[in-house]
C-alpha cells in the first residue's frame, strides 16, 4: 500500500525515536516549525543528528509523525466522548465543542497544531499537507454526518455552518482574541441546532 493523504509514511518509532518526537512536537507547537531545526530537537531529545536522520530521514518527515501522532490523539480524544454522549445528534454536536474545549485546554492554549502548522506548510507538495488538510476534511464528514440526522434536507449547509464556528473558535482562542471562544461558538452552535 503507498503513501496516501489517508495513510502518510510513517515510521517505527524507536525509544529514541520516541523522545525526539516528544521534543520535536513540543519545539514545533511552541516555537513553530520553521524556527525549529534539527540540532535543537536532537539537544532536547539528547541524541544526535545522525540518530535523528537515521531513524526519521528528515525533518519533514520528523513534522510529518509530530501532525500524524496530533491528529490519532485527537480523533480518538474526540472518539471517547462522542462514544459516551449517545445517539441524539444534537448533544453529538455540542460534544464536539466540549471535547475541543478541553482539548484546548489541555493540549492546545495556542491554538490549532493543524492551522498553525498550515500557515507555515501551505504547498500541498509538503508530506505533511495531506495530514493537515485530512483533518479538517474528517472534522467535516463528521459534522455532515451529524447534520443528516438534524437537517436531512440541507447537511451539508449546517455541516459548514457549524465547521467554521468550530475552526473559527479554535483561531480566537488561539489568538486570544477573547476569552472563552470555544465556549462561545458552542453556544452559536445551540442556536442554529434550534
Amino acid at each position: 500500500m503507498g503513501t496516501t493523504a489517508e495513510n502518510p509514511r510513517r515510521i517505527t518509532l524507536t525509544p529514541a525515536a520516541r523522545r525526539a518526537l516528544e521534543a520535536a512536537a513540543r519545539l514545533f507547537y511552541e516555537r513553530g516549525i520553521h524556527a525549529v531545526g534539527v540540532d535543537l530537537i536532537a539537544a532536547e531529545a539528547g541524541v544526535t543528528k545522525k540518530t535523528l536522520y537515521d531513524r526519521f530521514g528528515s525533518k519533514e518527515q520528523i513534522v510529518v509523525e509530530y501532525l500524524a501522532d496530533r491528529d490519532e490523539r485527537w480523533r480518538a480524544f474526540l472518539g471517547e466522548r462522542l462514544d459516551a454522549a449517545g445517539p441524539d445528534p444534537r448533544v453529538r454536536v455540542l460534544t464536539v465543542f466540549d471535547a475541543s474545549h478541553a482539548w484546548a485546554r489541555d493540549s492546545s492554549p495556542k491554538g490549532c497544531s493543524m492551522v498553525n502548522a498550515h500557515a507555515e506548510i501551505s504547498d500541498p507538495a509538503h508530506p505533511a499537507h495531506p495530514i493537515i488538510t485530512g483533518q479538517k476534511q474528517w472534522m467535516l464528514a463528521l459534522f455532515t454526518g451529524l447534520a443528516a440526522d438534524i437537517a436531512p434536507d440541507e447537511p451539508a449547509s449546517l455541516a459548514r455552518a457549524l465547521m467554521l464556528l468550530h475552526e473559527g473558535a479554535l483561531v480566537a482562542h488561539g489568538l486570544g482574541i477573547f476569552p472563552d471562544a470555544i465556549e462561545h461558538a458552542r453556544e452559536q452552535a445551540r442556536a442554529l441546532l434550534g
